[in-house]
């Protein structure tokens, strides 16, 4: 007679905390998965959007635009079945005034953007409906391979696509539409001289 099988529990938070930062691992649906491997183009792309929203990390007011923290591959609890790593994440500092420094993160993101790389249909879906479900105002998604950029905006019922640019295009996107975007410089294209 074969014993009964043994039910395997959800992974914690704290299975998460356990594991060596190495692993690169996430919570999702109460499992530890890895963290999608990314090449130099997810690299390289999520190097130029952080450069591009530098100027928002400072107090507000002054010559630059201000009001924000900002974070890369940041443990980030949303709740007890998912601590995610997004590529890039950010505060406003009138909703956080004192930038996150705890392991994992549990002040919700007023902006996300995950660029797209191995783990597209984590990015694509079972992020996206976590971070709609927990309240971010702001999800980004970069899309390397066609050079794409995609703007979504929280409202009640699900994310709003507001935005959806191409290499070739400048745009301003919210949050930081103070800033000019040129789609191709995220995805290797040189910038235009002044």
């Amino acid at each position: 007679m074969n014993a009964p099988a043994k039910k395997l529990e959800p992974a914690t938070l704290a299975d998460l905390l356990a594991a060596p930062e190495d692993d690169r691992l996430e919570l999702v649906d109460g499992a530890l998965r890895p963290k999608g491997a990314t090449d130099p183009t997810h690299g390289a792309a999520q190097r130029k959007l952080s450069a591009l929203v530098d100027p928002f990390e400072r107090r507000p007011g002054g010559r630059y635009p201000g009001g924000w923290w900002f974070a890369t591959e940041t443990d980030i609890w949303f709740d007890e079945r998912h601590t995610f790593l997004p590529d890039i994440a950010g505060w406003r500092r009138d909703r956080v005034p004192v930038r996150p420094a705890v392991r994992p993160v549990r002040d919700r993101p007023d902006w996300v953007c995950e660029i797209l790389s191995t783990n597209r249909r984590n990015d694509l879906i079972q992020k996206k409906r976590v971070y709609h479900r927990c309240g971010v105002p702001n999800y980004w998604v970069l899309d390397p391979e066609s050079a794409m950029l995609t703007v979504y905006r929280w409202t009640e019922t699900a994310y709003l696509e507001i935005l959806e640019a191409q290499r070739g295009e400048r745009v301003r996107a919210e949050p930081f539409g103070e800033i000019e975007i040129s789609i191709g410089v995220l995805f290797g294209d040189d910038p235009e001289d002044d």
